[in-house]
């Protein structure tokens, strides 16, 4: 019976672990998507404090193309939206890893307790 409960034990562990790791995961793109946001609010910023008939060049590769202004400013509005929702997609995906995470600290605080007392019961046989 103890190896059994054993077994589940270093089951519920490893699942454990694994959604650890999952969090990790997801926190660390949201710190960069989180970064991404913050820069590309600072570019819409920037842009809306230019006039009509400024120029605007936007950098592809190793060259600066010129560009609409408006047309810059719409994109980097498409880029800050895609970029919210990505967020709060991530946001969700924690909090959902999160839940689990709670899940198997409870299986784990059972099963740890049922090992416990399989334990006492084996040594007061014995």
């Amino acid at each position: 019976m103890a190896e059994g409960l054993q077994k589940r034990l270093q089951n519920e562990v490893e699942k454990y672990q694994s959604v650890q790791k999952d969090i990790q995961k997801y926190i660390m793109g949201k710190q960069k998507l989180d970064a991404q946001l913050n820069e590309n609010t600072l570019v819409k910023e920037e842009l809306d404090i230019l006039e009509k008939e400024s120029c605007v060049y936007k950098l592809i590769g190793p060259v600066l193309v010129k560009q609409d202004l408006e047309e810059a400013k719409q994109n980097v509005q498409k880029r800050i939206d895609y970029i919210s929702s990505e967020l709060k997609r991530h946001e969700n995906t924690i909090k959902d890893l999160e839940k689990k995470q709670e899940t198997h600290r409870e299986n784990l605080g059972k099963l740890q307790h049922q090992f416990q007392q399989a334990q006492v019961k084996a040594a007061v046989r014995a």
